[in-house]
């Protein structure tokens, strides 16, 4: 398939072996260098406590530093904090009022590499749309997107779909949704629509 990454074809050894663990349950990985150094990441559907391990194989295959967010207080909690710093974790004051989608764009941009990954549905359960917040984050850091899926009914795992948006709302959704068209969760009646929930004045 065009686009699949092969164990041949990677410099480490390391990531030899993560991609070769995948494979050797089946999943093929789908890649195209990123647009890049800044961007999000955008995960979905993400309907089981699965797809983190596949996605973690997956980011160990390619040798990159994605980050991900996650509250504040979960980096307080002893040994587990500092793991989830290490496994490329970034703390977000969730208690700030004000300014968090401006203060993370200008942490991203702050940095020489920063792509987070993000997972616009919220939990694994099903609900009736997406956060807008990373569409809000990608605007204000003027990033672009990388539509990564999980695959099941065909085991691929894709990271290789860019979106660079408008602003343009509808245009911008229409082309995130053609993109994971076709691609279905572990549960796919738990997997939200791709529409977004408008958040609050930040």
């Amino acid at each position: 398939m065009e686009d699949e990454l092969k164990p041949a074809a990677l410099p480490r050894l390391g990531q030899r072996v993560a991609l070769r663990m995948l494979n050797l349950f089946g999943w093929r990985m789908l890649w195209r260098p990123l647009p890049g150094p800044r961007g999000i990441a955008v995960i979905y559907p993400h309907t089981s406590n699965w797809d983190f391990i596949i996605g973690l194989f997956g980011k160990w295959a390619l040798d990159l530093p994605f980050r991900w967010l996650a509250k504040d207080t979960l980096f307080r909690i002893p040994v587990l904090g500092k793991w989830f710093h290490a496994m490329g974790g970034d703390p977000v004051d969730r208690g700030a009022k004000t300014g968090m989608i401006q203060r993370q764009a200008d942490r991203m941009n702050a940095a020489d590499w920063y792509w987070v990954g993000i997972t616009p549905e919220g939990t694994r359960g099903y609900r009736p749309n997406w956060k807008s917040g990373f569409y809000h984050l990608a605007l204000a850091a003027r990033v672009p997107l990388c539509l990564v899926y999980i695959d099941y009914p065909n085991k691929v795992l894709g990271v290789r779909d860019h979106v660079f948006l408008t602003g343009d709302q509808d245009t911008d959704m229409a082309a995130i949704r053609a993109g994971f068209a076709g691609h279905q969760g572990l549960h796919p009646g738990d997997a939200a629509p791709i529409v977004l929930r408008e958040r609050r004045p930040d």
